[in-house]
C-alpha cells in the first residue's frame, strides 16, 4: 500500500463525490472507481466522513499553495490585490471539480473532524499573505484590518460569481470580472493616496 493508493482513492473520491454528493457516495463506489480493496481503504481513512475530511484539506492545501505562489513580497498593494484575485478565479476555473468540493458540496458536520488541520492550513495562508501585506500596511498603502477581512474582500464578491459558475446558474467565466473585482478591491483596501486615482 503506497502514497500511490491513497491518491487513487482520493481522486476516486472527488469523483463520487461530484456525481452522488456526500450523502449518495458509498466507500464501495470510490473503491471500485480507485481500483482498491476494502482493506486498502480502511488502512489510509478511518471512514467515509474522514475520507471526506482528508479530501477537503488536500483540496485547501492545494488551493492555498496557488494563492501565496501568486505573490511577491517586492509588488505594490495595487499589484498585489490584482494578483490574488486572478490566482483565485484561475484556481477555480482550472480546478472546476476541486473548487465544487471545497465551496460547494463540503460539510460543516465532518469539516468538524478536521477543523484543528483547517484552521492551521488557514494560519499558513495567512502568514503567506502577511509576508507581502504587513510591510504594506506599516507604510500606510493598506488600511489595516485583520487577515481575516482583508482576505473577505479580495475573495469574498469573487465567490459571488465563482459559485453561480460552479453550480451551473451563471456559464459566465467568473475570470471576465476580474478587472472590476479588481478596482473594487483597491477602492476597499488600498489607502486614497496609494489607489492611482487622480
Amino acid at each position: 500500500m503506497t502514497t500511490t493508493a491513497r491518491d487513487d482513492l482520493l481522486a476516486a473520491g472527488l469523483t463520487v463525490f461530484e456525481r452522488d454528493g456526500f450523502e449518495g457516495a458509498t466507500v464501495a463506489a470510490i473503491r471500485n472507481l480507485a481500483r482498491a480493496s476494502n482493506g486498502s481503504f480502511f488502512h489510509f481513512f478511518g471512514s467515509k466522513k474522514e475520507f471526506a475530511g482528508t479530501l477537503f484539506l488536500d483540496i485547501l492545501q492545494r488551493y492555498h499553495a496557488s494563492v501565496v505562489a501568486a505573490l511577491d513580497p517586492r509588488v505594490s498593494a495595487r499589484e498585489g490585490i490584482a494578483r490574488l484575485i486572478h490566482a483565485h478565479l484561475d484556481w477555480v476555473v482550472h480546478n472546476r471539480r476541486e473548487a465544487r468540493f471545497l465551496f460547494e458540496i463540503s460539510r460543516a458536520e465532518w469539516s468538524e473532524e478536521v477543523r484543528d488541520a483547517q484552521r492551521n492550513e488557514n494560519s499558513r495562508l495567512a502568514e503567506g499573505v502577511e509576508r507581502w501585506r504587513a510591510p504594506l500596511i506599516a507604510r500606510g498603502e493598506l488600511f489595516a484590518m485583520s487577515s481575516t477581512l482583508f482576505f473577505s474582500q479580495i475573495v469574498g464578491p469573487a465567490q459571488v460569481f465563482c459559485r453561480a459558475w460552479l453550480s451551473g446558474r451563471d456559464r459566465s467565466n467568473p475570470r471576465a470580472q476580474a478587472e472590476t473585482l479588481i478596482a473594487c478591491a483597491i477602492r476597499a483596501l488600498v489607502t486614497s493616496d496609494n489607489t492611482g486615482e487622480k
